[in-house]
């Protein structure tokens, strides 16, 4: 603004010296000085907003994609009630923007399934953050512990070459024992502690590796005896339980997307 005035007076005395005005006919060219004033402003204006704009960093784009089976296809619930829909719109409204950009996921996916189907789509795309939700298939199909943990190693390690790991979130896997049908699909044993088993591997890797861990064990919990919460199949969670997972994942996926 100092550089403005300066610039301004200068051509000012410059116009009187060389046209030696008297104050009569000074008084006559002041709206000339005015005018000459406001071009300078709005010039000096635009090139500084046009330097600014130029020199803005581009705010990147978060591309999204959701893995592995029905606990992120949210069997049991519409696609716009689905958790990563929810949480795709989320961080929209928190400023962050994001775009789902497929989600692959299917009833039944093991890590098997992943390794075979979803990672080469994966592949395929410009993704930089996911969510990683997968084992309940492998324990109900009886997959040993080892197996498990060492396709749950090779899924991550792939993950983590496409993708910063600063921008995967591994989440632990539900209780489904808590609801009306789950007992049906554990085979005789026991539910909740074989589910456990499968998590405390989860969490080990993911504290080795340093990637962010969400547990939503104790909130699939919840389930048990509340119909609101479990989908007409007496099995999944409802619409009302993957908006609480939601809940839990939002704060978290916010905080590491924001960084």
């Amino acid at each position: 603004m100092f550089l403005l005035i300066g610039i301004f007076l200068s051509l000012v005395k410059l116009k009187i010296e060389k046209k030696n005005f008297t104050c009569r006919e000074l008084t006559f060219q002041i709206p000339y000085f005015v005018t000459m004033y406001k071009f300078i402003c709005f010039t000096v204006i635009a090139l500084f907003t046009s330097f600014n704009k130029s020199n803005m960093p581009i705010k990147e784009v978060i591309k999204y994609v959701p893995l592995v089976d029905s606990y992120t296809i949210c069997t049991g619930a519409t696609e716009a009630e689905s958790w990563p829909s929810i949480l795709t719109k989320h961080l929209n409204e928190k400023g962050l923007k994001t775009e789902l950009l497929f989600n692959p996921s299917k009833n039944g996916y093991t890590t098997q399934n992943l390794i075979d189907i979803e990672l080469p789509k994966l592949d395929k795309s410009d993704c930089n953050f996911a969510t990683i939700l997968i084992g309940v298939n492998d324990w109900v199909r009886e997959v040993t512990k080892e197996d498990f943990h060492s396709n749950l190693n090779y899924i991550i390690d792939h993950v983590a070459k496409k993708i910063d790991k600063k921008r995967i979130v591994l989440i632990t896997i539900p209780d489904f024992g808590v609801t009306p049908q789950g007992s049906l699909f554990g085979g005789g044993r026991d539910i909740s502690k074989g589910i456990s088993g499968f998590n405390d591997i989860i969490k080990a890797e993911a504290k080795k590796r340093d990637i962010v861990i969400l547990d939503i064990f104790k909130i699939s919990q919840l389930m048990k005896g509340r119909t609101d919460l479990v989908a007409v199949d007496g099995l999944h969670p409802s619409a009302k339980e993957y908006a609480e997972w939601e809940k839990l994942i939002l704060p978290v996926a916010q905080k590491l997307l924001s960084e």
